[in-house]
């Protein structure tokens, strides 16, 4: 099962960025005390989006901290991140609104942000490289347990694209969750080099740094992508 770690230099941090926030009416929320209150917050406001978003009948499945944490290795997380595709990201921002979270479209391009209790849900419709939530993504997202409850998540190949893609200078520790989902997560090869088309360079390059830490990455994903890249004159 995995596990969430909340470090608490974030807590006093998250309340500053909370106030700051300009909002949608909604009833106030009242601080946890302590880090360990917002982990026990954290999992009543993680049930309470599995529950909203179901009910909204909205095709979602988890990615960020969660899905990092579940399918790779535990890591600390502040917020929930789900993916929707972009005709339905208004709908789900309602939905929140409806259940008495704060709501902002807080990047009109890429995101939507609900907030309760200082959890952050932000709703992602358009990540980083123009990868949406698609039908083949969906088709091969999967179930798993995340603090004794089964939520849906992208398929680890997916999420690993997208921490290539997002992967900067600024914010490293994408590479790190995807070496962990190498390291701890069952891959569909074929699935992920055919995926990798959206950053093929970025795939390669994090696949031959995994296998020169042996991490068991095979020699024929590894020249698959190559040869899609070079033999073929992919510009990306």
């Amino acid at each position: 099962m995995a596990r969430l770690l909340i470090p608490r230099s974030w807590v006093s941090s998250t309340k500053r960025t909370l106030r700051a926030q300009p909002v949608s009416p909604a009833a106030p929320a009242v601080p946890p005390a302590s880090s360990s209150d917002l982990a026990t917050t954290f999992d009543h406001i993680l049930e309470e989006t599995v529950n909203i978003m179901d009910r909204s009948g909205i095709r979602y499945a988890f990615i960020g901290g969660v899905a990092s944490g579940t399918l790779g290795r535990p890591r600390s997380t502040r917020d929930i991140d789900l993916f929707v595709t972009p005709d339905a990201a208004e709908k789900a921002l309602l939905a929140f609104q409806q259940n008495g979270f704060r709501t902002e479209k807080t990047n009109p391009d890429w995101r939507y942000k609900a907030s309760k209790d200082l959890i952050f849900v932000h709703i992602i419709f358009r990540s980083k490289g123009e990868i949406y939530l698609d039908s083949e993504m969906a088709e091969h997202s999967r179930t798993a347990e995340f603090h004794g409850r089964k939520i849906r998540l992208v398929a680890p190949e997916d999420l690993l694209i997208i921490k290539a893609v997002a992967h900067s200078e600024l914010m490293p520790s994408h590479w790190d969750d995807a070496i962990a989902l190498l390291a701890y997560s069952d891959m569909d090869w074929n699935y992920l080099i055919r995926r990798a088309r959206r950053a093929p360079r970025r795939v390669l390059s994090i696949l031959l740094y995994a296998q020169s830490i042996d991490i068991g990455v095979p020699n024929w994903a590894i020249r698959s992508l190559y040869d899609a890249i070079f033999a073929r004159g992919t510009s990306a």
